[in-house]
């Protein structure tokens, strides 16, 4: 079986969610079936870590796809070439992007649909795009993956896909983050948070992600909280972070405010295993990839109690409104002061990161593979 990817997302040194569920499945899937070939499909040139094995071919396919006017001529023009070129039996797309212009089997990984319900937080003419041609693809998809049970209703409620057509895989957690001793924790705080115990963000500056939020409700946490803590946001900026920068300016404790920018797994790593604790509230989830990544590193975890995040977080983390900056900031406060509320959820992450792993994920997938080729 000749299996092409969708692989314009692994990009070294800039995986992000769906660039990691890419590499995690996929390196797996390869390795595990040399019988079949794989076309790894690449936008741009390529980093040789990404080529998994012997059975994995390798095509650059211009033109890198950095606006929704290249999305269209790469997917509909350029892929159907090289399907049709390589006689592929299937077009496996991790980001949920797929051709309306061929007649190959296609697999399409919707991780979630953000942008059907919060529209506004993208560039007009991303949004635009997404919600034009995603419920065109979902319904072209011979199978589609998905990466929680919350996704899966809402592909087939906003969409009216059925749910028989829809397979939840899950995500993985990246063995990397594990707990760290209390000498490096020393070392690392003095690095990021000038020795003090601080709460942590990962993730993109994005709308969706209520950077805003979680920033007043540290600075209301500092005005009533004899404390020196400080609050590390991990992650690049996106766009519309102009409400980001007025927040921030407009802080009574924005001093104590850190914004690292983004980090290599390492760095990532070192400033996970030495939080006092992830502050994960986004408004809307497809799965949370750094709720599992603090169970698996051994730190108390808040977070919204929206979207897929009670699916993941389970009875391991401490959940509020996303929407209200109180419970956020009490939150904050009751995990500051009770050591025995942080041991016990820690104990909890540690059973339910467990439900989570990317050999799981990568066989689940292959599942789905041989079912879109059967059908």
């Amino acid at each position: 079986m000749i299996i092409a990817v969708n692989t314009r997302l692994l990009i070294q040194g800039k995986l992000e969610g769906i660039g990691w569920f890419t590499r995690e499945t996929l390196s797996r899937i390869t390795r595990d079936h040399p019988e079949h070939q794989f076309l790894f499909i690449f936008d741009r040139p390529f980093a040789s870590e990404f080529i998994f094995s012997e059975n994995v071919t390798p095509i650059v396919l211009s033109p890198p796809t950095r606006h929704p006017f290249l999305w269209y001529i790469w997917f509909e023009l350029q892929i159907p070439r090289i399907l049709k070129k390589y006689k592929a039996d299937l077009f496996f797309s991790p980001d949920g992007y797929l051709s309306l212009s061929t007649r190959t089997r296609q697999l399409s990984a919707i991780h979630d649909i953000n942008f059907a319900h919060r529209p506004k937080d993208l560039p007009w003419l991303k949004a635009k795009y997404y919600n034009h041609y995603f419920p065109l693809f979902a319904r072209k998809a011979r199978r589609i993956v998905t990466v929680s049970y919350f996704s899966k209703e809402d592909i087939n409620r906003t969409y009216k896909i059925d749910n028989d057509k829809i397979d939840v895989v899950y995500n993985g957690v990246n063995t990397l983050y594990t707990p760290t001793s209390d000498e490096e924790k020393l070392i690392i705080k003095e690095r990021y948070s000038e020795g003090k115990n601080y709460f942590l963000f990962i993730g993109s500056l994005h709308p969706r992600k209520n950077i805003c939020g979680l920033l007043r409700a540290f600075d209301a946490f500092r005005t009533l909280i004899d404390s020196d803590m400080k609050l590390l946001i991990v992650g690049e900026s996106m766009f519309k972070t102009s409400d980001i920068e007025l927040t921030y300016e407009g802080m009574r404790y924005k001093d104590d405010v850190v914004f690292t920018g983004r980090l290599n797994n390492e760095e990532l790593h070192q400033v996970l295993g030495a939080a006092m604790a992830l502050t994960f509230v986004p408004f809307f989830e497809g799965f949370g990839i750094p709720v599992i990544e603090a169970m698996n590193a051994g730190i108390p975890v808040i977070c919204s109690n929206t979207t897929s995040l009670p699916e993941v977080g389970g009875y391991a983390v401490l959940y509020v409104d996303p929407f209200s900056m109180s419970q956020i900031k009490d939150a904050m406060i009751k995990l500051f002061l009770e050591k025995e509320l942080r041991d016990s959820l820690i104990t909890k992450g540690f059973a339910q990161k467990d439900k989570f792993s990317w050999d799981k994920t990568a066989d689940l997938l292959w599942g789905s593979i041989q079912i879109c080729m059967n059908t």
